[in-house]
């Protein structure tokens, strides 16, 4: 598919994320991987040509080159649960070099709920790999990601913002070792063992120093493979009844567009306490209120507050920094890239010379790049492109 770049004032960021809006809220706004697909398949009909769709437990965002920001709104509302008017009132919009700096910081993680929360990288890239596989990552975009990946790259190696044990998986985990006596007496169980279910899992072993967890996912040679990797349990999605009824500790990790875990799982099976690390909540709002169930969300386990997290805010200015001199080495290619239509016309222009009126040999193609060298830098530092027009010419001609 053949993309022709717009202005930077068309880069547009728009959504919603932790700041404003609970994880109910934004479970009505979350999109999953089909929704995703269904979205990039109607795009074209809505006239938009590149963009890329984030969600994760705290935000929604979509990235694109559109003329208006409606058009962003009204493609994610298409298919998420939620509808345009609320969106329309809570979500934040941004364009130009505004959107850009936002996509630098939330890819570095200085906009993440748990500050460096250093997944938020790899979120991007796969959701941005996706919109590039079905034709919607144009170069203006591609170029900018790069620069973003870079930077966040950057941030990892030269500060210690990320420092640390701190993100939602392991917040979860250090919830668990603040209000549970006798961890390794109680049962526990995992349901979901994608990114954020792994993460989980590896800490709950780590930190907890218990093995007595089984894990449910709905690709059951998943949840085998990393139990038999951990030395934990596994069971088969059609065992979930009796594996809710049987644990003590229950940590929800899935990816369903609706609850995996209902009110009549938990009636009459004692108390337990569950954390959903989903969104949207994959936890039914009844089974949530059971007497004896004690229910934390995403927004809760985000309340952490201990020495790692200090110790992060502390590298913030670093990480704006290194940001600062990767948006401007993206501001120099931008304004370089304006300029590459001119540059071409001059080009031709002096092989028009060359060949009907000096009649120069062929070595003089060597002469001629040299020349639009020089006029790109002169371009790029004067802004006078006419001067620099005339003076290609005779510079070449001399």
């Amino acid at each position: 598919m053949y993309h022709k770049d717009k202005d930077i004032s068309d880069f547009r960021v728009v959504g919603i994320n932790y700041k404003k809006t609970d994880a109910a809220l934004r479970g009505q706004f979350a999109i999953n991987n089909d929704q995703y697909a269904r979205i990039l398949a109607n795009a074209p009909e809505r006239g938009l040509k590149a963009f890329f769709i984030l969600s994760t437990c705290n935000r929604t965002e979509i990235y694109g080159l559109a003329a208006d920001a409606t058009q962003l709104m009204e493609l994610i509302c298409s298919e998420a649960e939620g509808d345009i008017d609320t969106f329309s009132k809570i979500a934040y919009v941004k364009n130009g070099w505004d959107a850009v700096e936002h996509i630098f910081q939330v890819s570095s993680g200085l906009d993440s709920q748990i500050l460096g929360d250093y997944e938020i990288l790899g979120q991007i890239k796969n959701s941005a790999k996706f919109a590039k596989e079905n034709g919607f990552i144009c170069p203006f975009m591609e170029r900018l990601l790069n620069c973003v990946l870079q930077a966040s790259k950057a941030i990892k190696t030269h500060t210690n913002l990320s420092g640390g044990t701190v993100s939602v998986s392991f917040a979860a985990v250090q919830y668990i070792k603040e209000h549970v006596t006798s961890i390794k007496d109680k049962k526990i169980l995992l349901l979901g063992t994608g990114k954020i279910g792994r993460n989980t899992c590896k800490n709950l072993v780590d930190y907890l120093e218990t093995t007595n967890i089984t894990l449910v996912n709905r690709t059951e040679e998943k949840a085998q493979a990393l139990a038999s990797e951990l030395g934990l349990k596994s069971a088969p999605v059609t065992e979930i009844n009796e594996q809710i009824a049987a644990s003590d500790i229950i940590l929800v990790a899935t990816n369903s567009p609706e609850p995996t875990i209902l009110k009549s799982h938990l009636e009459g099976n004692g108390k337990k306490l569950i954390i959903d690390l989903s969104v949207p909540c994959n936890v039914e709002e009844a089974a949530q209120k059971l007497e004896g169930i004690t229910f934390i969300n995403v927004d809760e386990l985000s309340k952490i507050k201990d020495q790692t997290l200090q110790a992060r805010k502390a590298e913030v200015p670093k990480a704006l920094a290194i940001i600062q001199g990767h948006i401007h080495e993206f501001e120099e290619w931008y304004d370089m890239r304006k300029h590459v239509p001119m540059l071409k016309e001059v080009k031709y222009k002096l092989q028009e010379i060359s060949t009907k009126h000096i009649q120069l040999p062929a070595s003089s193609e060597e002469k001629i790049q040299k020349v639009i060298n020089t006029l790109a830098i002169k371009v790029r530092s004067n802004n006078t492109i006419g001067c620099n027009y005339i003076e290609a010419i005779n510079e070449y001609i001399a």
